[in-house]
C-alpha cells in the first residue's frame, strides 16, 4: 500500500469527523468542508493519486455540476415561460336540452 492511499484513508476519517462536527454545531460550511475532504480522501485511496491531483479532480467535478445546474435552471425557466404562454383550454359541454330527450 503506498503513502497516497494511506493519506487518503486518513483524509476520509478527518472529513467524516469535520462533517459530523458541522452537523452537531449546525454549521453547514463545516459540514460541506468535511464532505469535500472525505471525497478527496476516497479518490486518493481508490486511485492512489496525490492530494493535489485528487483536489483538482474534485474541483473539475464541481465546475461541471455547477454548469449542469445552470443549464437545468435555464430549461426550467424556458418550460415555465412556454406553459405561461399557453392559454388554458376551456371545454364547453355540448348540452342538449333535456326536453328533447323526453
Amino acid at each position: 500500500m503506498n503513502w497516497d492511499r494511506l493519506e487518503g484513508q486518513g483524509k476520509q476519517q478527518r472529513g467524516k469527523a469535520v462533517y459530523q462536527w458541522g452537523r452537531m454545531m449546525n454549521d453547514e460550511l463545516s459540514a460541506m468542508l468535511g464532505k469535500y475532504e472525505e471525497l478527496v480522501g476516497k479518490l486518493q485511496e481508490k486511485y492512489g493519486i496525490v492530494k493535489d491531483e485528487a483536489r483538482h479532480s474534485v474541483n473539475e467535478y464541481k465546475i461541471i455540476v455547477g454548469q449542469l445546474k445552470q443549464a437545468n435552471d435555464k430549461l426550467i425557466k424556458l418550460h415555465n415561460a412556454i406553459n405561461k404562454k399557453k392559454k388554458p383550454v376551456q371545454r364547453t359541454r355540448n348540452v342538449k336540452t333535456l326536453s328533447a330527450k323526453k
